[in-house]
C-alpha cells in the first residue's frame, strides 16, 4: 500500500493573520516550535500531488525550504493562501514558476473583507494574483466557500477568474475539527444551489473539457448542500492523507473529531501508514456519514470512478440549448414540492448548535 504514490496535504501551521467568520482555528494556533520540520517532511511518502494549507502557510518564515524539500518527494504542489503576504508569495514562485497558488477570495470586495476579517484583504489577494500572472505564473487561480452571505457573488468572481485566465475553485460552507467549528449551515439553500446551478452552466458552456468536470464537481455541491449520500465513494486514508502542524497524520481535515493514524515525528511512513491505529481510522472512514464533497476527497475519486462523471458530463453536453437544473436532484425537488422540510434537510446538516469548541479534539 505505501509503495504507490499518494495525494498528500501538509498543513504547515495553524497560525493565520486571517479572521474568517466560518473559521476559528485562529483562536487555536499552533506554536512554531511545535511546528512540522524539514526532518520530519523528508520521511514523508512520493506524492503525485501535495497541497500546502494551514492557517496561513506563509506565515511560516521557512516556507521556501518546505517546499524545497516536498519538491523531492511529490510531482505536483500547490500552495492554499489568503494571498496577504505578497513580498513572500512572489519570492517564493521567482524559485519555483512551476508552484501552483490558489488565493481564498469569498466574494468581491465588500464581501470578501466582511468574511475573511482582513483590512483590505481582497485588493491584496487580487494584487497578488495580477502580479503572479505578470511573472509569467500558469498554474494560478481564486478559491471560494460558498455560504449564503457570498453566493450571489459566485458567478461574477468566477467571470473575473475567466478574464484574468485564471482557475476557480469552489468549496460549500462545512464543519470539521479543522475549522474548530460546528455550528456552520447554510439557511437558504434554494439561493445557494441556484448559484451553483448557474457557475454549472457557465462551466458546461466552455470549450474546456477540465471545466466540465468542474461542473460535475459543483452539481455535487448542490447534492451536499441538501445532505445528501456522496456522488462517489471516499477514500480518504487509503489513497490521500493530511499531515497536520503536529506531524499526526489524519485521513482528512472534514471530520468532526480529528482521527490520528499515527505521528510522523515518532514513526517512519511504512510503520506509520500500515500500523493498526492506521486501520482502525480506515475502518471510521468507511463508515463516516459525513457525506463531505471538497475538493482533497473528491479529486482522486473522479479520477479513480472516472466513468461517473464522465457520463454526467456526456448526457450534459449531448443536450445542445438545454441547460443543466439543480431540479435534476430529487431532493431538491422533494424541497420545492414541500416533501422534505427546512428541518428535515437542517438535521442531515453537519450543523450542531449545541456543540462546544474544543479545538477539534475529543475530551
Amino acid at each position: 500500500m505505501a509503495s504507490r504514490k499518494l495525494n498528500g496535504t501538509v498543513i504547515v501551521t495553524y497560525r493565520c493573520n486571517a479572521r474568517c467568520t466560518m473559521c476559528n482555528r485562529y483562536k487555536a494556533p499552533s506554536r512554531p516550535e511545535d511546528e512540522i520540520g524539514i526532518d520530519t517532511i523528508k520521511k514523508l511518502p512520493k506524492m503525485y500531488f501535495t497541497n500546502i494549507t494551514g492557517g496561513e502557510p506563509f506565515i511560516r518564515e521557512d516556507l521556501k525550504d518546505i517546499v524545497r524539500e516536498l519538491y523531492k518527494h511529490s510531482d505536483r504542489i500547490v500552495i492554499s493562501t489568503n494571498g496577504y503576504f505578497t513580498e513572500r508569495i512572489i519570492d517564493l514562485c521567482r524559485e519555483f514558476p512551476q508552484i501552483g497558488i490558489r488565493i481564498s477570495i469569498e466574494g468581491l470586495e465588500k464581501t470578501n473583507n466582511e468574511i475573511r476579517g482582513l483590512e483590505n484583504g481582497f485588493r491584496r489577494g487580487y494584487e497578488t494574483l495580477k502580479e503572479l500572472r505578470a511573472m509569467g505564473m500558469k498554474d494560478v487561480g481564486f478559491g471560494m466557500t460558498v455560504q449564503d452571505r457570498n453566493a450571489p457573488d459566485l458567478v461574477p468572481l468566477y467571470r473575473i477568474s475567466e478574464e484574468m485566465g485564471m482557475e476557480f475553485a469552489t468549496a460549500s460552507l462545512h464543519n470539521s475539527f479543522y475549522f474548530v467549528e460546528a455550528k456552520n449551515i447554510i439557511h437558504d439553500r434554494p439561493m445557494v444551489a441556484a448559484n451553483f446551478e448557474a457557475l454549472v452552466n457557465e462551466l458546461l458552456k466552455s470549450s474546456s473539457p477540465k471545466k466540465w468536470f468542474r461542473a460535475y464537481f459543483n452539481h455535487g455541491l448542490i447534492n451536499y448542500i441538501y445532505g445528501q449520500p456522496r456522488l462517489l465513494p471516499c477514500d480518504m486514508s487509503f489513497d490521500t492523507f493530511f499531515i497536520d502542524p503536529y506531524s499526526d497524520v489524519m485521513p482528512c481535515n472534514g471530520t468532526k473529531d480529528k482521527l490520528v493514524m499515527g505521528n510522523l515525528n515518532r514513526q517512519d511512513w511504512d510503520e506509520l501508514w500500515s500500523s493498526p491505529e492506521a486501520e482502525k481510522v480506515r475502518a471510521a472512514v468507511r463508515k463516516c456519514d459525513r457525506q463531505c464533497w471538497m475538493i482533497g476527497s473528491v479529486s482522486p475519486a473522479m479520477h479513480k470512478y472516472i466513468w461517473n462523471p464522465a457520463w454526467w458530463v456526456l448526457r450534459h453536453k449531448l443536450r445542445p440549448g438545454k441547460k443543466y437544473s439543480m431540479y435534476e436532484i430529487p431532493v431538491v425537488r422533494d424541497y420545492r414540492d414541500g416533501k422534505v422540510t427546512k428541518d428535515q434537510l437542517d438535521a442531515l446538516s453537519t450543523c450542531d448548535r449545541s456543540a462546544v469548541a474544543n479545538d477539534g479534539l475529543k475530551k
